[in-house]
């Protein structure tokens, strides 16, 4: 009987619960383990329960409450303090231990600390489990103060929940722009714009240097104004959750080391998800990609090859997809571009709108003749025929001097070019054959 661990109850420890269950033979043993009390839930759901259209029960993965229990899925709320992957054996903050025959990793991230003078005062919170959630709810009343510190991609699905609650919102990003990590300056300075005109007071560029505790708090920036809040909220960014693994000799840069098959450096250990760290097949190199898509195809391929079915992953590529306050903004792949290449080549197209529209923003970026990454800002319509051109790897041909000329074009490219490049690919398996 073979016993799997999986570590971390969150979208991806689920799907490869369910996935072994599926898999492998009803005698093998599955041990879920979570940190947090409440049944396994999707941190993406919280915004909405913020919002007021769902309630906590809405953002539970799973409905019905014996649906683990159907499955034979042990669960255990717990925390692991260390592995160690020489006696295959899984410390609790308990003081029990845990032993496995295979591991999955799958225990997320963890929101960023900004060491700020205050940052533990009454009415500072992050926002990243349900217990934070019912906080900011008991705080966010309609008219109350709330400052919010970070603009990134987390930050601004945050933003949007707050100003639903009809609080008086002010934002601090550190960046020169909103969503730095995402957007270039073009667009993240057109969704600061887009957000003050929805009522959003916005500091970029500037710092959180101390929070003074009292009602209200006193927040003062680094620019050398004072803001006060009825609450701050903490979104200044995550960070895989992977501190237990030291000294475990599981290999750790960023996240947790994978190769193809999501497994690690230690024989039977597997991560997936949020603290895992894997290939990018744009960009050549290892990535962590703290999205769900890419966490719960992640969480079913290392599932698989840990019943015993070997699967490899395809790849993960950075893909986002942000709402701000109704203004759509999309990043994939390299969209800064590849630095230092001979081959690198970029286009950019900008239609700013009087009267207080949004606007829109077009950015491609190519190597040699392949889209290798694109930012839009209010572009919805080419959102589908940008991944599909990234992520295909197509090659553009002379479509790219015409795309260079109008990057509008781009779900003319893709019919030309993608269709081309199935028909060559299906005679080479053809000639295969």
């Amino acid at each position: 009987m073979t016993h799997h661990v999986i570590l971390g109850a969150g979208p991806a420890g689920v799907i490869a619960a369910e996935t072994i269950r599926k898999q492998a033979p009803r005698h093998d043993t599955i041990t879920l383990v979570g940190d947090e009390a409440e049944p396994p839930y999707s941190r993406m759901a919280i915004p909405y329960l913020l919002m007021g259209n769902i309630d906590e029960a809405g953002t539970y993965l799973r409905k019905t409450p014996s649906h683990f229990a159907n499955l034979r899925i042990n669960q255990l709320l717990a925390q692991a303090v260390s592995v160690d992957t020489a006696i295959k054996s899984i410390a609790l903050s308990s003081g029990e231990c845990l032993t496995y025959d295979r591991l999955l990793i799958a225990t997320g991230s963890r929101p960023a600390r900004p060491p700020i003078p205050g940052i533990d005062s009454d009415g500072v919170h992050p926002c990243w489990t349900l217990d934070d959630a019912r906080k900011i709810m008991a705080l966010a009343r309609p008219g109350a103060r709330v400052l919010q510190m970070g603009a990134g991609f987390i930050g601004c699905i945050i933003m949007e929940a707050l100003k639903q609650r009809g609080v008086q919102l002010s934002v601090v990003e550190m960046g020169d722009r909103m969503v730095p990590r995402m957007m270039g300056p073009v667009a993240g300075g057109m969704i600061r714009d887009w957000c003050e005109k929805q009522g959003v007071q916005v500091f970029t560029g500037t710092r959180v240097e101390a929070i003074e505790p009292g009602a209200p708090l006193k927040v003062r920036l680094s620019n050398g104004q004072t803001v006060e809040a009825d609450l701050v909220i903490s979104a200044t960014g995550v960070r895989p959750n992977i501190g237990f693994l030291e000294n475990s000799g599981i290999a750790c840069l960023q996240g947790v080391l994978t190769d193809e098959h999501l497994q690690t450096s230690a024989p039977d250990v597997y991560a997936a998800g949020d603290c895992a760290e894997a290939f990018d097949k744009v960009s050549g190199t290892t990535i962590v990609s703290a999205i769900q898509p890419n966490a719960a195809e992640q969480a079913r391929v290392a599932a698989l090859n840990m019943a015993g079915q070997k699967t490899a992953l395809r790849g993960v590529t950075q893909i986002n997809v942000l709402d701000t306050l109704g203004l759509i903004s999309t990043s994939f792949g390299n969209w800064q571009g590849v630095p230092g290449s001979e081959q690198a080549d970029h286009v950019e197209l900008t239609e700013r709108q009087a009267g207080g529209g949004q606007g829109r923003h077009l950015s491609l970026q190519f190597m040699g003749d392949v889209l290798v990454g694109c930012n839009s800002v209010g572009w919805t319509e080419h959102v589908g025929v940008m991944r599909g051109l990234v992520e295909g790897g197509i090659r553009l041909g002379p479509w790219k001097d015409k795309l260079k000329q109008d990057p509008t074009r781009l779900m003319q490219a893709y019919l030309a070019c993608a269709q081309a490049q199935e028909a060559w690919s299906g005679a080479a398996d053809g000639r295969r054959r």
